[in-house]
C-alpha cells in the first residue's frame, strides 16, 4: 500500500497558496505531519479525503488516481477525523456510531462488534448511553475517532486527534493508532511534537504550504545532534540578552538562577554543555531554519 503526492498545489480564489508544490510518499504505519497552525496541514488532508481538488499535481492511493470517477472507490479506502467534527447532538454515543457505521456500509452485526471493541479501547463504554451534547470535548474527539475507524479503512487520516484529551487519554489514543496502523496507513497531523515522538518513524514538517523536512525521525535527530545546549545564567536580564542572539527553547528557575535550553549551531557565549536533543528541538531547528 502506498500514498503518493507529486507536485501538489492548492491555491484558493483569493490568491492564497495553502499547499505549494508538495511531494510526499508513505506506506504502512504512521506518518507524521507536523507544523504550526496555518501551515497547510488541514488543507493537504482535505485533498487526500477528496474534499478539496488540488489546483495542480497528482495524488494516488494504491495506484488509484484522484479523479472524480474514482472518488467513490477512494472514499471506501479512507477514514477521516477532521479537526472540527460535527456530530448529532441529540443521539447518544452508540446511536451515533450505529448510524455512522450504516452510512459506511458496515453490516449491522459486524458494526456492533466493532463499536463494542472501540468503545472499550477508548474508555467510552460507560458513556455510550449519553447524548453527544452531554459529552466533553475530549469525549467527542474519541467518538469522532471511532467513526473514522468503523469501516476499517486502508488509509486513516487524523487531524489533531488528541486535542482536548488529558494525558492518560492521549496515551490511550496514540496506542490505538499504533495498533491500527500495523498493516494500514495512518496520516497523523498535529502541532504537538510529543504525540509524533511516541508514534511515528517518519514525518514531514510543514510551514506556509511547503515541506521544510521529509524523512525519518532518526535522520532528523541525527541532524540535530551537537546543536542543543544547556547552561545557567544568573537572572532574567542575562536570559533576555541571550534570547536576542539564540533560540532559547526553555527556561527553568533553579537555585543558581535560570537554567536555559538553547538551540544553536555553535556553542553559546555562556558556560554550557551539549544536551541530548529531543524531537521538539529538531522541529524548532527546522522551523527556524537553523538546519535544512
Amino acid at each position: 500500500m502506498k500514498v503518493e503526492l507529486k507536485d501538489v498545489t492548492v491555491e484558493f480564489k483569493n490568491g492564497v497558496r495553502a499547499v505549494d508544490h508538495v511531494n510526499l510518499e508513505f506506506r504502512e504505519g504512521i506518518y507524521g505531519l507536523l507544523g504550526e497552525n496555518g501551515a497547510g496541514k488541514t488543507t493537504l488532508m482535505r485533498v487526500l479525503t477528496t474534499i478539496i481538488k488540488p489546483s495542480g499535481g497528482e495524488v494516488r492511493v494504491n495506484q488509484v488516481g484522484y479523479e472524480e470517477r474514482n472518488y467513490e472507490i477512494l472514499k471506501k479506502k479512507i477514514g477521516y477525523l477532521p479537526q472540527e467534527l460535527t456530530l448529532y447532538p441529540n443521539l447518544n454515543v452508540r446511536e451515533c456510531l450505529d448510524y455512522m457505521g450504516g452510512l459506511c456500509g458496515v453490516p449491522k452485526g459486524e458494526c456492533r462488534k466493532r463499536i463494542d471493541y472501540y468503545l472499550e479501547r477508548t474508555s467510552l463504554a460507560e458513556h455510550q448511553k449519553k447524548k453527544l451534547r452531554q459529552l466533553s470535548g475530549g469525549m467527542k474527539r474519541r467518538v469522532g475517532l471511532i467513526q473514522a475507524l468503523l469501516h476499517e479503512p486502508e488509509l486513516l487520516i487524523v487531524d489533531e486527534p488528541t486535542t482536548g484529551l488529558d494525558p492518560e487519554e492521549r496515551i490511550r489514543i496514540r496506542n490505538l493508532l499504533v495498533d491500527f496502523s500495523r498493516d494500514r496507513m495512518v496520516l497523523f497531523s498535529t502541532h504537538v511534537v510529543e504525540d509524533l515522538a511516541a508514534t511515528c518513524s517518519s514525518l514531514s514538517i510543514m510551514k506556509k504550504g511547503v515541506f521544510l523536512y521529509s524523512g525519518t525521525v532518526t535522520e532528523l535527530m541525527r541532524k540535530t545532534e551537537g546543536h542543543v545546549w544547556a547552561g545557567v545564567v544568573k537572572n532574567e536580564q542575562e536570559a533576555k540578552e541571550l534570547e536576542k542572539k539564540y533560540y532559547v527553547s526553555s527556561k527553568l528557575y533553579v537555585e543558581e538562577g535560570l537554567k536555559l535550553r538553547i538551540i544553536s549551531k555553535g556553542k553559546p557565549e555562556i558556560p554550557c554543555k551539549l544536551a541530548e536533543a529531543t524531537l521538539e528541538d529538531a522541529y524548532m531547528m527546522v522551523s527556524t531554519a537553523l538546519i535544512n
